[in-house]
């Protein structure tokens, strides 16, 4: 079997971005670009993958890691100045090899696979994939002659105006020859508008040595969008988005208004879900069967059981176990774990603490670092102190205590099973198995004690 091979060009700026971030570094649907089209070429399975860094390469080698050689791009001067950085992995390969901008987060393993294809079919030393553009401002155009071989790749800064007026463009993926493309870059210059060594240049230099260039005009043009501007960059997030929501509800899953419905990819949901419209899912979040989560609601990383009600609220890598509910407006913040058939109601916020199933806060109530059991009650306004100002501390409880309601307790506390605080109460001290707690001033009332107020006269 033929050898295959991809190198990924992602060394550029990205100057019309107007960002400190590196252009491919830029998330689409949670993932930056370079990510999707390391995932699309991965999937194809090549003997290996280099990717030409160049700014940012640093931050880029952490977001890819080992998946990937690289070779660096010091000074940009041109694609195929980027290309030929990759000369001392590949130039000694037999095999094809497939060149791809790292700015192309919409491009598929599908359509890879199909260019891999047809160039091996065509018998070419290079294959272009190319697309028809409604618009080609901005693209190299595919010049063919008149029994349609391609005869050269003119970017658009060298194009005359027969050449501008070309609506077939270049989408800046290739199939080469691998022995065949590096031997050409040794031939390619820098005499055009920009001053720079063009990819695009070794398709002419193999067609002056009478070799076999092929083109491959893929069927949908917006898979083939670059990035280069935030617009753009808007415009790939909203395709991206349409694509998972499709395969989302496909698999059984219920978007209400799956324009108004942003799920990152790799985002895991079951069957029988239903999700309301300005719903935000991210990260690496999974969603099981017959949930319901409504509008305004948000999810980052979260684990979330089957037949989980969500209203309105916030989870940050935290998880939801079956039967449980939360909100409206209620906030789970990160190392939360709520077992199953727990009710968090209204108005709560939960940050790295355990509860136990069937335990119930229903309104106004803060449980920070603390561990709870099963079947616990806890009151309207509670607070789980836990901050002294420099550490945080721990705060349990145990099966089926109660918790009255605008009670505190002060961490490090513990709170045995079946124990009772009282209402109002400031807990400073463990509580023992069956014992009540109260820690409150007791009242004291004043016979008649109106008249000797400060009042206005009743009319």
């Amino acid at each position: 079997m033929t050898a295959k091979y991809t190198i990924i060009l992602a060394a550029g700026q990205g100057t019309r971005m107007k960002s400190k971030l590196t252009k491919v570094l830029h998330p689409v649907c949670g993932r930056p670009m370079v990510d999707h089209v390391l995932t699309q070429a991965e999937q194809l399975q090549p003997d290996k993958i280099v990717t030409v860094i160049g700014h940012g390469a640093d931050q880029v080698k952490t977001v890819l890691g080992k998946r990937t050689d690289y070779a660096r791009q010091a000074v940009q001067k041109g694609s195929g100045d980027a290309v030929l950085q990759a000369e001392a992995q590949l130039g000694d390969k037999t095999g094809m090899t497939m060149v791809v901008s790292g700015d192309t987060p919409l491009l598929t393993a599908k359509t890879f696979e199909q260019l891999f294809e047809y160039h091996r079919e065509k018998g070419a030393k290079a294959t272009v994939l190319t697309a028809v553009a409604p618009d080609p401002t901005g693209y190299g155009r595919i010049v063919r002659n008149d029994l349609g071989v391609v005869e050269k790749i003119v970017e658009q800064k060298d194009a005359t105006r027969e050449e501008a007026a070309i609506k077939e463009i270049n989408t800046g993926v290739y199939c080469f020859d691998n022995a065949t493309l590096f031997k050409a870059l040794h031939e390619v210059g820098n005499d055009n508008a920009q001053g720079e060594y063009y990819l695009t240049d070794v398709i002419g230099i193999l067609k002056a040595k009478g070799e076999i260039v092929a083109a491959y005009k893929m069927k949908n043009f917006a898979e083939s969008l670059g990035v280069n501007t935030r617009q753009a960059l808007a415009q790939a997030t909203t395709i991206m988005q349409q694509r998972i929501n499709q395969q989302h509800m496909a698999a059984g899953v219920t978007l209400v208004d799956p324009a108004a419905t942003h799920i990152d990819v790799g985002v895991e949901i079951g069957r029988d879900t239903t999700i309301e419209a300005n719903v935000t899912i991210k990260g690496n979040t999974t969603i099981g069967e017959d949930c319901t989560i409504t509008s305004g609601s948000a999810l980052t990383d979260a684990t979330i059981g089957n037949d989980v009600q969500i209203t309105s609220s916030t989870i940050e890598a935290s998880t939801m176990h079956d039967h449980s509910n939360i909100g409206p407006m209620s906030h789970l913040r990160p190392e939360s774990d709520i077992g199953e058939h727990v009710h968090i109601g209204n108005f709560c916020e939960v940050k790295k603490a355990q509860l136990g199933a069937y335990t119930k806060m229903g309104h106004l109530t803060y449980v920070g670092n603390a561990t709870l059991g099963k079947h616990i009650n806890i009151g309207c306004g509670v607070v789980f102190v836990n901050y002294d100002g420099l550490h945080k501390h721990q705060t349990s409880v145990g099966d089926w205590a109660f918790i009255g309601s605008n009670s505190n307790l002060v961490a490090p506390v513990k709170v045995a099973d079946h124990a009772f605080i009282a209402a109002g109460s400031t807990i400073t001290d463990n509580i023992n198995f069956h014992d009540m707690a109260i820690a409150r001033a007791r009242q004291v009332n004043k016979p008649d004690y109106w008249n000797k107020l400060p009042h206005e006269p009743e009319n």
